[in-house]
């Protein structure tokens, strides 16, 4: 059985017995299986209730033996054996409750749900009340004497009056726990056990129409009662619907509402321009949001370059790179720009075993390009051409030098500082992350800046970022401050 069903049925039974439904409280407290001490004991309190000694004792018997230190369990089951004039047994169970005690003058039930306090006193006077009836009246004596010895406070009124009846060989009336104490589930654990709706259900507060019951985001619109219809209009466009604006927008027209990063805005219809038309906090935009850019670039940029020379036996070439922008008018048919890399190159031919340092290179590279090689990063290519390796030193010039194929080695120069002195036009963020597809595209991630430092054409931009030059799309940017939003 669950725990969560226990505490039912527990808690069930013990207000049955509060109300003195004993037969009811015995039924729940039964239909618990493999009932622990607690309930064994609450079943046994409940039959003395109801005058039945012999199944008090039955269920005092099961919980010993569920919870053979339960002291208080003895104490209870010593009474029921005093009633059936098992005078013996019920002078055992009472030294068990006390030996159960371990020295300490009472035990308080209430952390395990009886409110009830265990006094050794108590069990000593109950013992007393047996040895009377088995007319020990020394011992009896001596256990009531005992007991003013563990009397809080030493108030010995009853223990005195216990005494002079035991000299005069009266029988004493044993203690037990009060009728109607049992042990009870924890207050909390009651508390949880009828589920609770901590959310609540909706309620229109206000509304322009009549017993509005509809709650949403999307326009007010005529309603049946207790059924939401959507508008044929709504209907007419698959793409209508609820969309997140990413960045803000403001538009042109001053009486239409700002649009603010990460508003929800319901869209009426898409227009072929890359607008669209859609309601933001009950207004409608008549002027449009841009819709989001298309996540696969427009079409490549045709990037000529030079076909490399070849050189000589034993021989290098240096490539020191300077990309000049213009608009080269296009062929017939065609009217994009284009974007033109020039390339120098030059051949330096080296002394066969003759390798020269990293400082010596630079000094070569600097007679033929001046401070530009000087200053620049030096980079060769590997022999499968996937990928460059920088030359900062002269462990990665030594790698350079064993990457040697028939004598040959192609080294680029390129001059960090060459795109420093160009004005930047504007800058731009990255709304998505755009992956290199060529070897002259900028590389940035979404939420990025980015320097504008030429427009190629309507749908290319060449810009900076992270110290690297580039062109690309210029649907995955957007101006940065007030101008554009996403949706």
């Amino acid at each position: 059985m669950a725990y969560r069903e226990l505490v039912r049925r527990w808690h069930e039974g013990v207000r049955a017995a509060d109300r003195g439904h004993w037969d009811a409280a015995l039924e729940s407290f039964g239909a618990i299986p493999d009932p622990p001490a607690r309930i064994c004991f609450n079943m046994g309190c409940v039959q003395l209730l109801a005058r039945r000694p012999e199944a008090a004792l039955r269920a005092f018997d099961q919980t010993v033996a569920k919870d053979n230190s339960l002291a208080v369990g003895y104490f209870q089951r010593g009474l029921v054996y005093l009633q059936l004039e098992m005078f013996e047994e019920a002078l055992s169970d009472y030294h068990m409750a006390f030996r159960h005690l371990r020295q300490n003058p009472f035990i308080d039930y209430k952390q395990l749900g009886l409110r009830h306090i265990l006094y050794a006193w108590e069990v000593l006077y109950s013992t007393a009340a047996v040895q009377c009836h088995l007319q020990q009246w020394q011992e009896a004596t001596v256990t009531l004497e005992k007991a003013v010895v563990w009397r809080p406070e030493r108030r010995t009124a009853v223990l005195d009056l216990a005494l002079e009846r035991v000299q005069d060989h009266l029988l004493l009336e044993p203690m037990q726990v009060p009728l109607g104490e049992l042990f009870r589930p924890r207050k909390k654990e009651v508390e949880q056990l009828d589920s609770k709706d901590f959310l609540g259900k909706p309620k229109v507060i206000s509304s322009i129409i009549p017993n509005d019951e509809y709650i949403g985001f999307e326009p007010l619109r005529p309603q049946k009662q207790g059924f939401y219809e959507p508008s044929t209009d709504a209907l007419r466009d698959s793409e209508a619907g609820y969309h997140r604006v990413l960045s803000q927008y403001c538009p042109e027209q001053a009486q239409e509402p700002v649009v603010k990063g990460g508003s929800l805005v319901f869209v009426l219809s898409r227009g072929a321009d890359g607008w669209a038309t859609a309601i933001h906090d009950g207004q409608k935009i008549s002027s449009g949001i841009p819709l989001p850019p298309a996540q696969v670039p427009p079409s490549r940029l045709h990037v000529k370059q030079k076909p490399e020379s070849p050189g000589g036996e034993n021989a290098f070439a240096s490539d020191v790179s300077a990309q000049v922008d213009s608009k080269v008018p296009g062929s017939r048919g065609e009217a994009r720009p284009v974007v033109l890399r020039v390339r120098c190159e030059c051949t330096l031919v080296l002394r066969a075993g003759e390798l020269p340092a990293l400082p010596a290179l630079r000094a070569l590279l600097r007679e033929r390009f001046g401070q530009q090689a000087q200053r620049g990063t030096l980079s060769y290519r590997h022999p499968d051409g996937t990928e460059l390796g920088t030359v900062s030193g002269e462990e990665d010039l030594g790698r350079m030098w064993q990457q040697l194929t028939d004598g040959r080695v192609t080294l680029c120069c390129q001059d960090l500082d060459s795109h420093s002195g160009r004005p930047v036009l504007y800058q731009m963020l990255a709304q998505h992350s755009y992956l290199a597809q060529g070897p002259g595209d900028l590389e940035f991630n979404k939420g990025d800046v980015l320097d504008i430092l030429s427009e190629v054409n309507e749908d290319w931009l060449e810009g900076r970022c992270n110290g690297k030059t580039g062109i690309f799309p210029k649907c995955f940017a957007t101006q940065t401050g007030c101008g554009a939003a996403f949706l």
